[in-house]
């Protein structure tokens, strides 16, 4: 949750007038490289939205993460009412693993009933956007897609590109804040 790129942001979202919880999943409170199990993954989650909605009852509620998390997050949501979550984000969606292409990791997405804001990379290895792009149109309008150009899973942005890493987190809370007003949530 201390990562530059979380940081920035959380900084960005605040600058939108976007409020975050950022919290760590127990295999990274522990410094472990393996993830936990997908049900400690999910608890970790609940656990954190539950504290969200406690600590801010009167803001509106949505849920996401950065890759593993946002993942996690979808499939939690796959599950379980979340509440009064209103929608879900996900910053760079791990579809598959490097050169590893696949869609098993989106199929509980279709259990979403939540509307999903997927943020991708044009250079992501992990989510071939020739993949993604049909996930995300049989989801309807449930899923919205915003591609990144020449970013990759870690949104880093090619300098050809005319932009800068520090331009990306800006575009991303810009984004979150005018697709929550979409959802007459955020303000």
């Amino acid at each position: 949750m201390t990562h530059p790129f979380m940081q920035s942001l959380a900084t960005e979202l605040a600058a939108a007038n976007v409020a975050t919880l950022r919290f760590q999943f127990p295999y990274m409170e522990q410094r472990r490289t393996i993830p936990d199990r997908p049900p400690v993954l999910t608890a970790a989650i609940l656990a954190a939205l539950n504290a969200a909605s406690k600590d801010a009852p009167e803001l509106p509620l949505f849920a996401g993460g950065k890759s593993l998390g946002g993942r996690m997050t979808s499939l939690a949501a796959s599950q379980q009412p979340l509440g009064n979550v209103r929608g879900l984000i996900f910053f760079g969606f791990p579809l598959h693993p490097p050169n590893q292409p696949g869609t098993k990791r989106a199929e509980h997405l279709r259990e979403v009933t939540l509307p999903m804001l997927f943020f991708q990379g044009t250079r992501d290895a992990f989510a071939d956007l020739k993949l993604l792009r049909p996930i995300c149109a049989e989801l309807g309008a449930r899923a919205t897609l915003h591609v990144i150009e020449t970013a990759d899973h870690s949104f880093h942005v090619l300098k050809s590109s005319g932009r800068t890493d520090a331009d990306v987190p800006e575009e991303l809370a810009r984004t979150v804040a005018t697709w929550g007003l979409g959802r007459g949530s955020i303000s």
